[in-house]
């Protein structure tokens, strides 16, 4: 049983933690985007797609992001008396509120879910702005996203179990 949890932690993590990698230089095409709007409303004539292109490069960041952010620890947490308790109470804590978290993230899953079908269903939803994209795109990865910080999630729970359990998974970040 355990080793089968290990192997969940491992696989997960690993491809989080790729992915994550890759989703932190979307700042820079996030930059990109945002400087072409500058530039293309200083000199020319201001392009239409740069606002909702760059809320959706935004989107990927922020939701491809988030589950290497749980990984590495770099979630707001309030230190107050986390700080001071021991690996195995701190651990105990986590394996509880990580729940709340889980709980959560189904439900914005089903959410996100049910918003993607209803853009495919009507022969691809439009945004309602003069540029017009299709929805389903952002979409698609708001769903991805969601479904790999519930993945993480699970991940954690996974690590502070282990941990309660006696088994060494490192230090808690």
């Amino acid at each position: 049983m355990t080793g089968a949890l290990k192997r969940f932690v491992a696989v997960v993590d690993r491809m989080n933690h790729r992915i994550g990698r890759i989703a932190m230089y979307g700042i820079f095409v996030l930059m990109a985007i945002l400087l072409w709007s500058s530039v293309s409303k200083t000199f020319f004539t201001p392009a239409l797609w740069t606002l909702e292109t760059a809320q959706f490069a935004m989107v990927a960041y922020y939701m491809l992001g988030g589950p290497y952010s749980i990984q590495m620890g770099a979630n707001v947490r309030m230190d107050l008396l986390y700080g001071s308790w021991s690996l195995r109470r701190k651990s105990a804590m986590d394996a509880i509120t990580v729940l709340f978290l889980i709980f959560y993230l189904c439900v914005l899953l089903w959410g996100g879910w049910d918003s993607l079908m209803y853009s495919f269903k009507y022969g691809g939803e439009r945004s309602s702005s003069v540029w017009r994209p299709y929805m389903w795109p952002v979409k698609l990865i708001m769903v991805t996203g969601i479904a790999l910080m519930l993945l993480q999630a699970l991940s954690e729970l996974c690590k502070d179990l282990l941990r309660l359990m006696g088994h060494d998974m490192g230090e808690k970040v």
